[in-house]
């Protein structure tokens, strides 16, 4: 059956893209494993040590094995060891969680055995594991109201999942105030208030928690008829940063303890981005909601600090602000960024707040 972006069916050939032959830091393992496994079917077919077909497969595996173990000591240096995490006794906060990838997380955590309480306008059935609360993150009186219920009824949050997001599509000149002010109390100001209400509890325990900031890739961009989103997306990647810093300084029994993570995916594969085209799915494939689910899931249960970024362009797009200004305008004009909003369909309102 073909994979599905936004309730339409995607070609098959699609799913053939770039992504398949770059892997991922948290791949590595599974790619020096497989490595290892040609030099050693070239030993059983009865090679000599000093075989040429041998000595190369092996060096390759080495090299593979070498960038696989710095990749696991760079994160252990600069985040520490792995936080000790029994989902089953985990109390998971989504915001935006109703709908979207923020619903497949709830889900996927529910299934996994933690208690989840989901943040969002929209009004849910109860599912197994998962909560629904009626919320505006963007209002802190309702927000604080909220946490007392869910510490109440499901105890102690310990890992906070932001989530909740809007997408106007407007160019710059015809957003209304109110459409601006939306998406910064949405996209931006309503982190801090959750990481207020929620972060105090966790740095007090001696569990520490989780904390998942989901922004974007085009942060690092900015993008035509998005400049309210990516401004709002940007700070996001600036306060996760301030927040490690500030960790890093507390004083807290459970400060040192706290992970963070932050998620800058490329595009996804939801209604929320309806009508959104995508000039190369080769190289800047769709992004499918479930793929970013598993790999949120398994590094939050794993208890890492870090970065994840989907797809592989996603991963390098930093050093796109060293390049040239000249040489900018021609990976922008080569990528279609500023041209990919042409088509975009704003979901019904009931619907707008999820990623």
């Amino acid at each position: 059956m073909p994979a599905r972006k936004g309730g339409h069916p995607v070609a098959w050939y699609k799913r053939f893209n770039i992504d398949l032959f770059l892997p991922g830091s948290n791949d590595l393992g599974v790619c020096a494993f497989y490595a290892w496994m040609i030099p050693l079917m070239v030993l059983a077919r009865g090679a000599s040590l000093s075989d040429r077909l041998l000595t190369i497969t092996a060096c390759g595996a080495i090299v593979v094995s070498l960038v696989w173990t710095l990749a696991i000591a760079n994160r252990r240096l600069a985040y520490g060891p792995a936080r000790e995490i029994q989902l089953s006794e985990e109390v998971v906060v989504i915001t935006g969680g109703a709908s979207g990838l923020g619903l497949l997380l709830a889900e996927t955590f529910g299934m996994r055995g933690a208690s989840v309480a989901v943040l969002d306008l929209k009004e849910q059935d109860e599912a197994k594991g998962v909560s629904f609360y009626k919320c505006d993150v963007s209002e802190r009186c309702e927000l604080e109201d909220v946490a007392n219920r869910i510490t109440d009824e499901l105890g102690t949050p310990t890992i906070l999942i932001n989530n909740a997001g809007v997408v106007n599509g407007k160019r710059l000149l015809d957003l209304s105030s109110s459409e601006i002010d939306s998406n910064f109390r949405v996209n931006l100001l309503a982190h801090f208030h959750t990481i207020q209400v929620f972060l105090p509890k966790m740095v007090q325990s001696l569990t520490g928690g989780t904390i998942v900031t989901i922004s974007s890739v085009l942060a690092h961009l900015g993008a035509a008829r998005l400049s309210d989103y990516t401004a709002a997306k940007s700070g996001l990647i600036a306060m996760h940063a301030s927040l490690r810093a500030e960790l890093n300084e507390m004083t807290d029994v459970g400060a040192k303890n706290v992970r963070t993570i932050l998620v800058t995916p490329g595009q996804l594969g939801t209604d929320m981005f309806e009508g959104v085209e995508t000039p190369s799915s080769f190289f800047g494939p769709i992004v499918e909601p479930l793929d970013l689910v598993k790999k949120i899931v398994d590094m939050v249960q794993a208890g890492y600090s870090g970065e994840l970024s989907i797809p592989a362009y996603a991963r390098y797009i930093k050093w796109y602000g060293v390049l040239p200004a000249s040489l900018q305008r021609v990976v922008r004009w080569m990528s279609g960024v500023d041209k990919a909003m042409a088509g975009f369909k704003k979901p019904a309102k009931t619907s707008d707040r999820e990623e």
